[in-house]
């Protein structure tokens, strides 16, 4: 397969495995030498393992890197439960490194929704932790006991009437959709994104690989201090990174008073190491993903 980042170079393959993770028929990712320094890769929403690709291949040295298609997402299978619950991310992680690090630490990367559960459980299971680099996942606005009823009405009234996920006619609409998301991604990214992003389905047109149910709000409100006090018992080293041209605020708030947030949270960490991702926006591992390979790799080898 040709490599979008240079074409006389083929990208590095992966390899699929599946197993059982609390009951769900999980898939993994796997690239690189079996004998090789464990990385583990965690996705973001609405995302798919197969999005760290172009990381991997700016990747120096041999890792056997580890990404997980969370569950709902991409080829791991679906929920029968009307919804999805942040904490299950947790109990599925734990079990994902009891089957393939049962005895040593990890080093784990995880990008936005990937990123803010992994940083909550190296509060919550630190020991398991070697070294964490956290991209993009800085949390959820913070929220008041006064959101609680409107949230649980919204939550109530989103399970009567079930979100429902786009499909589009041709390839190239999910082409086209996924470069609308991110204006920096390449065509050629974009193009091998698309096959892993969604699937063709049998009346001819393609459907996003991931369960309309995630787009079901959470009824449980963001608690940023219950959050900060996981993070305050991380005992990892964190490297905490940031895009230039995040979009962060979008969904948290005014500029200013979220900046000074972001700040107070990322405090909390013990040991944390703040970078920062030059012309690259949230999905920073798509758009410079020679930065962050490096980024990655200078810190695990620090």
């Amino acid at each position: 397969m040709q490599n979008p980042l240079n074409p006389l170079n083929p990208l590095k393959h992966s390899a699929s495995d599946f197993l059982m993770i609390r009951g769900l028929r999980t898939h993994a990712r796997h690239w690189g030498s079996e004998g090789a320094p464990k990385l583990f890769m965690l996705h973001g929403w609405m995302d798919v393992s197969a999005s760290f690709q172009f990381v991997v291949d700016c990747l120096a040295r041999d890792w056997h890197v580890i990404a997980p298609d969370w569950r709902g997402f991409g080829l791991t299978e679906r929920t029968s439960a009307d919804c999805y619950w942040f904490p299950d991310y947790f109990a599925d992680l734990d079990a994902l490194l009891d089957h393939y690090s049962p005895d040593q630490p990890v080093n784990l990367v995880g990008h936005s929704m990937g990123g803010n559960a992994a940083t909550i459980y190296a509060g919550v299971r630190p020991q398991r932790i070697a070294k964490l680099v956290n991209l993009e996942g800085f949390g959820l606005a913070t929220t008041s006991p006064a959101q609680a009823p409107g949230r649980y009405a919204q939550w109530l009234d989103e399970l009567r009437a079930p979100p429902q996920m786009r499909r589009y006619a041709m390839r190239d609409e999910v082409i086209a959709r996924l470069c609308k998301t991110n204006p920096r991604l390449t065509p050629e990214r974009a193009d091998f994104l698309a096959d892993h992003w969604a699937r063709q389905c049998e009346d001819g047109q393609w459907e996003i690989l991931g369960d309309p149910a995630h787009k079901i709000v959470s009824p449980q409100l963001y608690r940023s201090d219950e959050v900060l006090a996981c993070w305050r018992h991380i005992s990892a080293p964190v490297l905490w990174v940031e895009a230039e041209h995040t979009d962060m605020w979008r969904w948290m708030g005014p500029r200013e008073k979220v900046r000074a947030e972001i700040d107070h949270r990322m405090q909390a960490i013990p040991q944390v190491t703040p970078a920062r991702v030059a012309d690259a926006g949230h999905m920073l591992h798509h758009d410079q993903p020679e930065a962050v390979a490096r980024l990655i790799e200078n810190f695990l080898e620090s």
